[in-house]
């Protein structure tokens, strides 16, 4: 007989599927282009991929919890999260995205479910994860971008790179005047690591079992239903309506008309196309070196929108909560915004 705990997640997700189910009919009937093959190309197996990744990456996170590896992965960070009073269990989620931003995210939430760390600390952690995250994406992009944009594309990297550790600093000498020590120390301590008995495969592998196929079933419950609204609005054309409106209110005395372009297109969903034409206007003359990498940090600025609902917004919700997923995407990427514009004024103004 089913227990208490799996009988809160099987309703609601049984309701969410039903709500997903009848968006994509809705999707496929209003949406003259949209087949059944498109669905289970450009949808269904994206949206498999996606919770597969999501399942593997709560999957690490939870055998770095119960395993008592929380304090090796929390060496490496240790000085920087010492400063910043945020303890060892947010400098391990910081390790591990190196690796994999869904992991730290699970870790995230599960200390804070312990009582391992707080509020305050859970969104500090989220929004310092953004340097990880960085150096995680950088292999994927660096080499491509470089050579179609050659020296602009340089340029552009190091001041995103400098946004995000302008943004690191800030965080923890927040965290510094912000945060307790002695309650940091006294949390790690009673909420710390597990016995040497809880170490063992068994105990681990039972915890895991009892724990993951509803951390699964819960992120599904948001993930499956916005992703497909997500996925019909895109369809629909919602999103290149949401670009072409952003992109004409950008086009001033220091980006020229020719560079709109480059906007627009770093909107797409292949962010290749937007260097891509950055790079052929550069090369023809069209665009400065300057001008060039302003607009590449305008159609950064710009693609928020577009690529948090599309992309980071289902995963945020899932993982953690409609409320707290919300704030913290809009937050995260408030401030990533900020610091782009501090850093593009500077440029514009020193460069």
């Amino acid at each position: 007989m089913a227990s208490r705990k799996d009988r809160s997640v099987t309703r609601p997700l049984i309701i969410s599927l039903i709500i997903s189910g009848s968006i994509l009919l809705c999707g496929i009937f209003l949406v003259p282009d949209l087949n059944v093959r498109q669905v289970l190309a450009r949808l269904l197996w994206p949206l498999t991929r996606l919770m597969l990744l999501i399942a593997i990456g709560l999957l690490i996170g939870q055998i770095i919890e119960t395993s008592g590896w929380t304090k090796t992965l929390a060496a490496l960070a240790r000085p920087l999260f010492r400063f910043g009073r945020l303890g060892d269990h947010c400098g391990a989620a910081f390790t591990a995205a190196f690796f994999s931003g869904v992991t730290a995210n699970a870790m995230l939430l599960n200390f804070f479910k312990d009582e391992k760390i707080t509020r305050r600390q859970l969104y500090l952690s989220n929004f310092i994860n953004q340097l990880p995250a960085f150096f995680l994406h950088l292999p994927t992009t660096f080499f491509v971008v470089i050579p179609l944009t050659g020296w602009a594309g340089g340029i552009y990297f190091l001041l995103t790179f400098l946004a995000v550790i302008l943004r690191t600093v800030l965080f923890l000498v927040y965290g510094h005047f912000q945060l307790s020590p002695a309650a940091v120390e006294e949390m790690f301590e009673k909420k710390g690591e597990f016995s040497k008995k809880e170490k063992k495969f068994k105990d681990i592998w039972q915890r895991i079992k009892s724990r993951l196929p509803r951390r699964i079933a819960g992120i599904a419950v948001y993930v499956v239903p916005i992703y497909i609204l997500v996925y019909i609005l895109n369809v629909m054309g919602m999103f290149q309506l949401l670009r072409e409106t952003l992109s004409e209110f950008v086009v001033t005395t220091f980006i020229p008309m020719e560079s709109l372009s480059v906007i627009i297109l770093s909107f797409a969903a292949e962010f290749t196309s937007g260097f891509a034409a950055a790079g052929a206007l550069l090369e023809a003359g069209v665009l400065t070196i300057k001008q060039t990498v302003l607009a590449l940090l305008i159609g950064n600025i710009l693609a928020f929108p577009v690529r948090a609902i599309r992309h980071q917004l289902p995963r945020y919700i899932g993982i953690f909560s409609p409320k707290m997923g919300t704030q913290l995407l809009l937050l995260g990427q408030g401030f990533r915004i900020t610091s782009l514009v501090v850093v593009g004024l500077l440029y514009y103004y020193l460069g």
